[in-house]
């Protein structure tokens, strides 16, 4: 089978490697149809990944696809059903595990990121107890969607109730976008994205974000005043990784606001701790999801209150992996989730 392989920063190679071994009892074979490329795997590809530098790698952490064998112990899936599963490797015994937040466990691990290879592959083995059912009526994209999705889903619980809260998104790619849908499905009373691309701001726009704001042509302070009035904005989520929109978040946000954090960082940002202990506010981090976040993103997807086409800009073959990268690079404007066609 053909595998799709980051031998270092820079080179993706296609190779012909056996077929997966043979299934346990408690394992799910799936043909891999849909392969989403993730901020995480571009930042691995340019070899600036803060959390991730193991090479060659296999990635892939977003992807659907269909069940074609099953371990005989196995009953939440049978063949020809579809099918993802969370990426990340817990142990399940420390701190972090026994109280139930094993998404950041002490010694986590995450297929195709920082451990084991993942799903950029024709056929990819499964545990049953990391695997997601993909109803029918949802499609391979939509399946591969489900891990960013379940990034939203988590981010957006970190503050409890939204319920008639302001809310900020720094960020229109695929992550800001889905978070701010998630805020507005979760009650939130105004929902403002921001970034410096108007096709990103379009496509939240069609994803049913309506109050965006182009930082290239307006102050951020601008933009505040025009989408909230006076009433300002309570929480924020910042989703780009980059200094200024933090700085933006932490200075704009109501006294005893919250900020969370979910961009990945190259180079650490610096924060204004005096600030932040005199206006009292909270800074959050959120770690990829847990099993309820998945359920939740299938649930949301299938009910219609999340947008995923939009989000899906260009295609490519297994064959043509590093031309995706290449084409992210020089269409970083027009690229906003890029998906990989392993099966036709």
């Amino acid at each position: 089978m053909k595998q799709a392989v980051l031998q270092r920063p820079g080179l993706v190679e296609i190779r012909d490697v056996p077929l997966p071994r043979e299934i346990k009892a408690n394992e799910i074979l799936l043909k891999i149809h849909r392969v989403g490329v993730c901020g995480s795997d571009v930042h691995m590809y340019y070899g600036k990944h803060p959390f991730a530098n193991t090479y060659p790698m296999v990635q892939g952490h977003e992807y659907g696809g269909e069940v074609t064998a099953v371990g005989k112990d196995v009953t939440l899936l049978k063949p020809g059903m579809k099918a993802t599963a969370r990426p990340h490797l817990v142990c399940g015994h420390c701190p972090a595990c026994l109280r139930g937040q094993y998404n950041v466990c002490q010694n986590l691990k995450v297929e195709g990121c920082a451990g084991p290879e993942g799903a950029a592959q024709e056929y990819f083995i499964i545990p049953e107890d990391r695997a997601v059912v993909i109803p029918d009526t949802l499609s391979y994209e939509q399946a591969a969607m489900i891990e960013p999705i379940a990034v939203g889903a988590h981010a957006t619980k970190r503050v409890g109730d939204l319920t008639g809260k302001n809310v900020v998104v720094t960020g229109a790619g695929t992550i800001g976008n889905l978070v701010a849908q998630f805020a507005v499905a979760r009650g939130a009373k105004k929902v403002m994205i921001t970034d410096l691309v108007d096709h990103k701001l379009e496509i939240a726009r069609e994803c049913g974000i309506s109050a965006t704001a182009n930082l290239k042509k307006e102050a951020f302070s601008d933009a505040v005043k025009r989408v909230f009035g006076d009433e300002g904005f309570q929480v924020a989520f910042e989703a780009v990784g980059v200094q200024s929109a933090l700085t933006e978040l932490i200075g704009g946000v109501e006294n005893g606001g919250t900020v969370v954090i979910i961009g990945v960082y190259v180079q650490n940002p610096v924060v204004n701790m005096g600030f932040l202990g005199e206006h009292e506010l909270n800074v959050l981090g959120s770690m990829m999801y847990r099993h309820e976040d998945y359920l939740e993103a299938v649930d949301w997807v299938s009910q219609g209150k999340i947008k995923t086409s939009p989000l899906i800009t260009h295609y490519f073959s297994l064959d043509e992996y590093h031309d995706a990268y290449k084409f992210i690079e020089s269409n970083a404007d027009q690229a906003v989730k890029v998906m990989i066609e392993v099966t036709e």
